[in-house]
């Protein structure tokens, strides 16, 4: 691993599946997925010797793409890497405000082995490190060398097996035993132990006040002695919290309110230097308090899962911990009660309250699944009307659901897990503040030591001098922006989740509300995702049930939408007829597939497939059938058996109820631009875009050229692709912004989104956007406000304003950008 000039070449080793060469299906698509990625630079995968794993090569920018989403899409691309590289997301305390951690962040990047560390000031770190060098045991020793140690909080109990250990008995005892210890309280007073100091700050503050004031007769230390003890108690963190950054050399806010309190004692100020010392604790403690509201608000989302889950036991039900249950369980959800685990309905109908996890306003109808074999043996092909999701409401009727994901593997508290890492990385904004902080400190420490010898200029005492170079460093402290970016980021991202749409960080978040454009994919997102064979037009000598029979068995062994749309109508037009068994599926990428049925070769894609890479034309009727079927709107598929066209199917998909009108929102809210991409037929595409209300649709695009066609809008400007996170992640990776649908039923589409709208539902597009610009608009005021008040004070503090002035104001700046960005939680779209 090498860093020149900020970027990283980083070496990984994956776990490929049954690579073979470069060309590999995984490679490919893990190559597709980073390429073009904001901070990549350059990919490409080694496949490895042997049994080796192999090595996937990255050259990027860690402060634009972290670690953590390199492993998300290496996931969602089939890829896994490997143990020798492991990763922890843990709630901790001791961490109240931003500048403290940055300072924990800086202090484990030094640690060797961890290749990249992250925390937030709500209290969440995120650690990657390479195995052979450190250890969870390490790592946590190291924070509580720090005075952070891991918090036993909501947000904990979820991701208690996260530490990607595959759940072997040796790392769950060493993960109980975490828990067990979790208990620290940030101090021997407690979580509010900052807040206990700084009041008793202001106390001893006010008692040196009152016997220098209404008791004169007290001895002269009396007084001093309380400003002194004042210090004592309002200096402990800011005097630890600067050490250590001097030690990482590092200077920050901290180091100048020190420099500033030490030079007013210096000079017999005392008063107003535990004035300054008070206000700065104080000022602390409440912006700890205050990102604690937003915290709060991500941990009630972990809450929502019960901790216990009524399992039937033959036939028995026996309560046991939800973090007990396995895959295969099944488990009664009385009515009004909640569901402890992700699966489908094997018996019972019901309407289940979605709105913790999807966002979904009004219940969902569920209802058992027709062949719980299939739905075992493919459980993300399962129905919405059959899936059932923990912490979701049931509603009136009992209902047995059967398991399909532990507990720590649910969409919940993966929603949970990805907001807490999501805290942790940092927008384009802030990333201009803490750069501007670093240079800005060191500026105002020179303009500091340049004031001290102004009464060689001007006749004054050097007292004078000295005293306004003090005010001067508390004045240019720039608390109020350090705090402005995250404090906004993170009550977006809570609201967001709170709302159904999981926002993976900062840079999404800002993103979206700066687009004036966004591209969506046809099918799943502007229609239902569920079409319907419309005509079956076969060749001369060709039945319907040869043509319907020789499709369904090879489409049956797809799960594309198309495929499965052919295979579960066709069945139906079949009724009772039996259905030869096809083998040897290949899938042709956004052209269509190959199968084996008996002795005998099978086609079945678009017309475009035939005629190319050594396929023979279609005949001429296939190819007339083909154009009469478009002409009518319709998605075609040809079915081709040997040497011979048996015909063609026509497929249509309805276009969503909701989409109409949510465009039209978006259109409200400040997008210029949409455009629909799809791989079918220009004029079925051009049929669906007018329907929903679009100008523009693209059609005839292969998986590639969906990938340029947004390359080439994202030139132009700031574009968002819509999809399903599964079939057009390559072009969601070369967005702006990739925004998946229905994740909430889809790990790969989790993954893989920048933005995930959790429900299957077009609407939650105008909520995440309009929340994302209000949010940029939070941002934005509080940048204004912290720079404005820095650009008052300081000339104000240089023409002779005092320390105590100077400090209340700051702080009070400090206090208005957070307040300000809590007002994110109270967010509500409007509706026109």
């Amino acid at each position: 691993m090498n860093n020149p000039e900020g970027k990283l070449r980083l070496d990984i080793p994956v776990l490929l599946p049954h690579v073979r060469d470069d060309a590999d299906a995984c490679i490919k698509r893990l190559q597709d997925d980073l390429t073009g990625r904001p901070g990549i630079e350059r990919v490409h995968v080694r496949p490895g010797q042997g049994d080796g794993p192999g090595q996937l090569c990255l050259h990027f920018d860690p402060e634009v793409l972290s670690l953590a989403r390199i492993r998300e899409i290496a996931n969602a691309a089939g890829a896994r890497i490997t143990e020798n590289f492991g990763h922890v997301s843990w709630e901790v305390t001791g961490i109240g405000h931003e500048r403290r951690a940055r300072t924990v962040a800086a202090q484990l990047s030094g640690i060797a082995g961890v290749l990249e560390a992250r925390a937030s000031s709500a209290g969440s770190v995120y650690i990657e490190f390479d195995r052979q060098q450190a250890d969870e045991a390490s790592l946590q020793s190291a924070l509580k060398k720090m005075d952070v140690t891991r918090a036993a909080s909501a947000t904990a109990k979820t991701q208690k097996s996260h530490a990607h250990q595959h759940d072997d008995e040796d790392s769950a005892k060493h993960e109980d035993k975490g828990e067990d210890h979790d208990h620290q309280h940030g101090g021997l007073l407690g979580p509010n132990m900052e807040l206990i100091f700084a009041l008793t700050c202001g106390a001893l503050l006010l008692a040196g006040f009152l016997i220098g004031k209404f008791f004169p007769a007290a001895p002269a230390w009396a007084a001093t002695a309380c400003y002194m003890a004042a210090y004592l108690f309002g200096g402990f963190y800011t005097v630890r919290e600067a050490f250590e950054n001097l030690r990482l050399k590092r200077f920050e806010i901290d180091t100048l309110m020190l420099v500033a309190a030490a030079g007013a004692a210096a000079l017999g100020s005392w008063a107003e230097g535990a004035l300054l010392l008070f206000l700065f604790s104080l000022g602390h403690a409440l912006e700890h308090y205050a990102m604690g509201r937003a915290k709060r608000a991500i941990e009630a989302l972990a809450e929502l899962a019960p901790d216990t889950a009524t399992v039937l036991r033959d036939g028995k039900p026996v309560d046991i911990p939800v973090g007990e249950l396995e895959v295969g369980d099944v488990v009664l959800v009385r009515p009004n009660e909640r569901l402890p685990a992700d699966g489908f309905l094997i018996k019972g109908n019901s309407s289940i309250n979605q709105a913790p996890v999807t966002g979904e306003s009004m219940p969902v109808d569920k209802r058992p699944v027709a062949d719980a074999a299939l739905a075992r043996q493919r459980p993300d092909g399962v129905e919405a009307a059959n899936r059932a999701f923990a912490g979701t409401i049931n509603g009136a009727g009992a209902i047995e659901v059967e398991v399909t994901k532990r507990s720590q593997d649910s969409a919940l508290a993966r929603v949970v897990k990805m907001v807490s890492e999501a805290e942790t990385r940092k927008s384009a904004t802030q990333r201009f503040t803490d750069r501007f902080e670093r240079i800005f400190v060191p500026a105002v420490l020179a303009l500091a030591f340049v004031l001290l010898f102004a009464w060689v200029v001007v006749d004054e005492p050097f007292r004078d001098s000295f005293y306004r170079a003090m005010a001067v460093l508390v004045a240019a402290s720039p608390c109020a922006l350090a705090i402005a970016t995250p404090s906004a980021v993170l009550s977006g991202i809570a609201r967001a989740a709170r709302g159904g749409v999981l926002i993976k960080g900062g840079a999404p978040l800002e993103d979206l509300g700066s687009l004036k454009a966004i591209a969506f994919d046809k099918t799943g997102t502007l229609t239902e995702g569920r079409p319907r064979i419309t005509d079956v037009v076969t060749l001369e000598g060709v039945s319907e049930e040869e043509l319907l029979k020789v499709a369904v068995a090879v489409e049956s062994l797809s799960d594309h939408p198309l495929a499965a749309a052919i295979a579960r109508d066709g069945r139906e037009r079949l009724q009772n007829i039996g259905i030869p068994p096809a083998s040897d599926l290949e899938s042709l990428t956004g052209r269509g597939v190959k199968a084996m049925l008996g002795e005998q070769q099978v086609w079945i894609g678009k017309a475009e497939m035939f005629g190319a890479d050594g396929l023979a034309p279609l005949s001429q009727a296939a190819a007339t059938a083909i154009a009469s079927l478009r002409e009518q709107g319709r998605t075609t598929m040809v079915v081709r058996m040997g040497e011979r066209d048996l015909g063609a199917i026509g497929l249509m998909d309805t276009p969503r109820e909701a989409a109409k009108h949510a465009l039209a929102r978006l259109k409200a809210l400040g997008i210029e631009r949409m455009i629909m991409i799809s791989g079918d037929h220009q004029k079925v595409a051009q049929a669906v875009a007018k329907e929903v209300g679009l100008d523009e649709a693209w059609g005839d695009l292969m998986p590639e050229d969906k990938v340029q066609a947004i390359r080439k809008l994202r030139d132009q400007d700031k574009v968002a692709m819509v999809g399903d996170g599964v079939n057009d992640a390559p072009a969601m990776a070369n967005a702006t912004v990739g925004i998946a649908m229905g994740a909430a039923g889809s790990d790969v589409a989790l993954e893989t989104a920048d933005v995930a709208l959790m429900a299957d539902d077009l609407k939650h597009l105008p909520f995440a956007v309009g929340l994302s610009r209000h949010t940029r608009g939070i941002i934005r005021q509080n940048v204004f406000v912290s720079l404005g008040i820095v650009a008052f004070l300081v000339p104000a503090t240089i023409f002779g304003l005092g320390i105590g002035p100077a400090v209340a104001v700051h702080e009070g700046s400090t206090l208005l950008v957070v307040f300000n960005a809590l007002r994110l939680l109270a967010y509500k779209e409007k509706l026109s």
